[in-house]
């Protein structure tokens, strides 16, 4: 619905013509809108744990074209401090900080009809209420063709040390190859749950990325008998509507003190990197051919421990080595 007043054009968040891409499904009330990561009709069948962390609108963007010159928006107050960035015609066009604040804005954007994207912070709960153009400003969706990715993870793949939302790792990865992504990381919540394989399975998704370990360790809740056949098990749930989709299985970056040093059940991070190795060329070995092993620690290894502050998650810059390593190094294996 648009309205002009006060010399604005007032879209509501529910308009057809915004695109919410990296959701999984959309809350609507009267007053608001509010992006979830996983299908929020079904949260029962998830953990209570999880289903909080999906509320976290983590590689969300709000796309649409438009002529407008001004464009702000109107929010439910989040008293944390968070960064929504702006992308105009897929370059970066500025970053407002919202913290206690119940709007943002941007203004002097160029003229003419331009494709603009919002990416929502990738912590917090954020409920839109409306979003403000130019009076008499036009507005319609936007096509996307680009490759559809999905990746699955931790905190570590969620990405709030990373600063700004267009900084995490998928999101370096995912603007510098042109990707439209889908960031499934969950902070302690990357467990291999079965319900977030069938979600990924009926997802739409031209390349697939899961990244495993840390949460498992620090849970812990596999051990070496369970570890290796939930990665297979949940693999093969995905590889039911994804058959020959390119899927790279990424194991730990590195974290130090927990290398060499068993959890509760006896497990070590390297002993992880070998099982997630091991999962994926037994699964190659049954026919497989576009599935792939990454090495953590290609991707932050030791040489980078001071990326990491407080020993498991990467700080700003850390989330942009990973995310060039992956360009470098995984991103060919997905698409040569």
């Amino acid at each position: 619905m648009h309205l002009t007043m006060n010399n604005q054009t007032v879209i509501r968040p529910n308009d057809p013509a915004l695109l919410w891409q990296g959701s999984v499904s959309l809350e609507h009330t009267a007053d608001w809108t509010m992006p979830w990561r996983i299908d929020r009709r079904r949260q029962g069948l998830f953990h209570p744990a999880l289903v909080e962390q999906a509320k976290h609108p983590a590689g969300v963007r709000i796309a649409f074209a438009s002529d407008t010159r001004c464009l702000a928006g109107r929010l439910v107050p989040y008293p944390q401090t968070v960064f929504i960035d702006l992308l105009i015609d897929g370059q970066p066009a500025g970053s407002f900080q919202i913290g206690d604040k119940d709007h943002f804005e941007f203004d002097d954007l160029p003229p003419g009809v331009k494709r603009i994207e919002l990416w929502l912070p990738q912590f917090g709960q954020i409920r839109l209420k409306s979003l403000l153009l130019s009076a008499n400003a036009a507005i319609e969706p936007v096509q996307d063709s680009r490759p559809k990715w999905v990746v699955y993870g931790s905190s570590i793949t969620r990405g709030r040390g990373a600063g700004h939302p267009t900084r995490t790792w998928p999101a370096v990865v995912a603007l510098g190859r042109n990707w439209n992504h889908w960031n499934l990381g969950y902070p302690a919540q990357c467990h291999l749950d079965p319900v977030i394989a069938r979600m990924i399975r009926d997802m739409p998704a031209d390349y697939l990325t899961m990244k495993v370990g840390i949460n498992i360790y620090s849970g812990p809740t596999l051990s070496i008998r369970t570890f290796r056949p939930a990665i297979i098990g949940s693999i093969l749930t995905i590889r039911e509507t994804h058959p020959d989709t390119p899927f790279a299985v990424v194991s730990p970056i590195f974290s130090e003190g927990k290398e060499t040093a068993p959890n509760a059940v006896g497990l070590t991070l390297q002993q992880m990197r070998e099982e997630v190795a091991a999962a994926v060329e037994t699964l190659q070995s049954h026919g497989d051919r576009h599935l792939f092993y990454v090495n953590g620690l290609d991707l932050l290894g030791p040489n980078q421990a001071h990326l990491l502050p407080d020993g498991v998650h990467p700080n700003a810059e850390g989330y942009t080595h990973i995310g060039r390593r992956f360009l470098e190094t995984v991103a060919p294996l997905l698409a040569p």
